[in-house]
Order: C-alpha cells, then structure tokens, then sequence
C-alpha cells in the first residue's frame, strides 16, 4: 500500500482510517522497500519500549526498508544502537542535557531570540520559518557544540538537503553527507588542538580520556546526530507551534493573556502537532506479533508517533487543541530507553521563542499565501510560513 502522498498532505486523516481498519499496515518505504506501520497508541508504547524490536540494521532483513544510508564515520550514533552500546554512550552524552544545564541556557537561548526579532523590525511580513525558526536551533545548537559562525549557513544547507531530497538533483544528499564528514572531522581536529568550553572539547575529552570512552566513529556520529536531530526537530517543532495557533486565534491570545500556561501549551501542541511522525525505523530479532499480526524478523516497523498522539483511545477529541488536556504520556518526543535525548532543550527553545515572540507582536497574523508542508513521509514540518505583525496594536 503506498500511502506517501496521502501522509505528506493530509496524515491525520489517514491515521484514523488505519488505527481503524489496519492498525499494522503494510506500505512502500521511500526507497521502494517494505515497511509495517503501526498506528494505534497502545500498540506504538508498546513497541517503543519492546527490547525485540532493534534500531541496529544489522538485525535487518535482506530488502527491508533501512532509512538513511549514512559512511560509517557518522552511522555509529544512538538512532543505529541497542543497549549495551547505546546505553553506555546515552550515559556520556547525558549531562549535557541534564534541566540544571539547559536552565543555565535559558537566559542566551532568550537574548538570541530578541535577536532574530530585532532583526524582523517593529512591523511588517516575513516568512517565519526562515527569519525565526530556523535560524534560533541553529545558532543555540552550534554555540552549544562550539562551532564557528562563519559555517553554519553550510550546515542548513546541507541539513537541508538530507531532510529533503531534491528530485532534480540527485546527488545532493550524497554530496551533502560527504561535505558534513569532512567539516565534522576537521573541526574535531581543531578542537583537539585548541579545546574550548563547549560540549564537543567536553566529547573530545571523553574520547581521549581513560576509563569509558568513545571511539573516533562514536565521536563524529554523535556531534553529527546532536547538530542534526537539534537542528531539524527544534525548526518543525517551533514552526508548527506558530502555525497551529495562527490558526486557532483563540489559543493564541490565552497565550498572550497568560504567557505562564507557555510550557504546558508547548506539550499539547507537540502532540497536536509534532515534528515526528515517526520514530526511527525498528527491526525484530525474532517473530513478534503487533495487534494480533505476526511481523517475521528483520522486517522493518515504523511506529507512528503523530498516528499514537491522535488515537482517540488515549486522547479524547485528538483533532482539538485543548491546553487544558492532560498530555501525559504523549509520545512526541519517544518512548523508553530512545526517548529524545535533547527533550529538555527543545522544550525549552520552543516555550522561549513562543514567549519572545508574543511578547514582541500582540497583531502576529498569516500573511500571504498558505504555508507549504515539506513533502516528508518521516517528519512534519514547514517549508515556509508567511506573517505579518506589528509590536503594537494599530489604531484607527
């Protein structure tokens, strides 16, 4: 069954019908090659928690779908691990993103976001995603790891080209990987040599220490996992926020009325509408059954993470943002010993670019033409999002 365009233009819709006729349905993965589909809550918690069900292609049959094809320099990383190396690496990575640290971040992730909004000016029509989302991960994700800011266009670059492909040029995503190997191997070099107070010398230091360490692979995987995933997420989950709530104006002015109810409204709209919808692709190490159909080994599941978050069973009216829900349990961010790493940056990003943003224009309004979805199967996310506003109310 090959759903591809359905679920880049309508997914919701096209999850109830499966949660409802075929909760483990068969489809066509983006390179041609079967996949199973899960999409019922219970089902998808289940499984994000189930040792059997492996990120490790290894355990990959022969002609499964096996999501990106990356050099072995950068595919050591947590989304192609199982425990014990997952663990251990999870273990050294951790403190980084540990809420003491990322509180102490708060404060620049804050004046970083007045930035981009003093650069907009005090009125007029911008597309969001490139003036504001976009650019707020990237610069707060490269001051974490210590990059220079003269390369970090070139990274959304080729971020970009990764995420999605372009079909006019081929070879983009492979160029792309092979560029991001070598400035990830050279800065690493760098940072060797000259050490700063960041979290890649702080991973360097790991590398070369004694005890527990990582590999050179594990070391250039994780830099390239942690800007990549930081990147990319925090983008579709800041962008997506601002779209639902231009488009329920009702929220959007509680937000302003009562900016302290910002963090528990960042938790209905990552389920609502989260940049995920899908977790990385799993394979069984044995014959499993998923709601009753049995899935041989090796074969790759994808669970739906937007398909769980809009299950009815565990999410009453799932199609209505509603602040006032209990969202405990929602599984934008994952489930079990996978659960994002960097969940509390990105909470944090978000709750800080909504409040910078509202705060700065009380008339924040859609402009222009309707917003594209990016034509992603794996993630939801925003190609642009047109605005207009104005830092104070007009009169007249």
């Amino acid at each position: 069954m090959d759903l591809q365009g359905e679920l880049i233009e309508h997914p919701y819709s096209v999850y109830e019908r499966l949660r409802d006729t075929a909760p483990v349905c068969r489809i066509t993965g983006t390179d041609g090659t079967p996949a199973r589909l899960v999409t019922r809550y219970d089902d998808v918690r289940e499984a994000l928690a189930d040792p059997r069900l492996s990120l490790d292609k290894a355990n990959a049959a022969e002609g499964s779908y096996r999501g990106f094809s990356l050099p072995p320099a950068l595919d050591a990383n947590l989304l192609n691990m199982d425990a014990p190396d997952h663990t251990r690496i999870r273990k050294l990575v951790g403190r980084a993103f540990t809420p003491r640290r990322i509180g102490q971040l708060r404060t620049p992730i804050r004046a970083t976001a007045d930035r981009l909004l003093d650069a907009l000016g005090p009125e007029g029509s911008a597309d969001l995603v490139a003036a504001y989302a976009a650019p707020l991960p990237i610069i707060v994700i490269c001051d974490l790891l210590g990059i220079p800011e003269d390369r970090r266009l070139d990274f959304r670059v080729w971020t970009d080209a990764l995420v999605v492909p372009d079909p006019s040029r081929p070879r983009a995503a492979k160029e792309a990987v092979v560029a991001m190997l070598g400035f990830l191997a050279d800065l690493v070099a760098h940072k060797r040599s000259q050490p700063a107070d960041d979290l890649l010398s702080d991973l360097i230091a790991v590398r070369d220490g004694d005890g527990d360490r990582l590999s050179e692979d594990e070391l250039l995987s994780l830099v390239f996992l942690i800007l990549f995933a930081g990147y990319e997420n925090t983008v579709q989950a800041i962008g997506n926020a601002v779209h639902a709530l231009l488009q329920h104006p009702e929220h959007l002015a509680l937000l302003r009325k009562e900016p302290s109810r910002i963090p528990a409204a960042v938790e209905e709209l990552a389920r609502f509408e989260g940049p995920a919808l899908l977790a990385i692709r799993r394979f069984p190490t044995e014959d499993m059954t998923i709601a009753g159909v049995t899935v041989p080994a090796g074969e790759t599941v994808l669970l739906s993470l937007s398909a769980a978050n809009h299950d009815p069973a565990r999410f009453p009216r799932p199609d209505t943002l509603d602040f006032d829900r209990d969202t405990a349990g929602h599984l934008a961010l994952g489930h079990g010993i996978h659960y994002c790493l960097g969940a509390p940056l990105a909470r944090a990003e978000t709750e800080i670019a909504l409040a910078a943003l509202l705060e700065r224009y009380p008339t924040l309004e859609a402009g222009g033409p309707a917003p594209q979805w990016r034509p992603s199967m794996r993630a939801r996310g925003l190609k642009n999002l047109p605005v207009r506003y104005a830092a104070e109310r007009l009169s007249g």
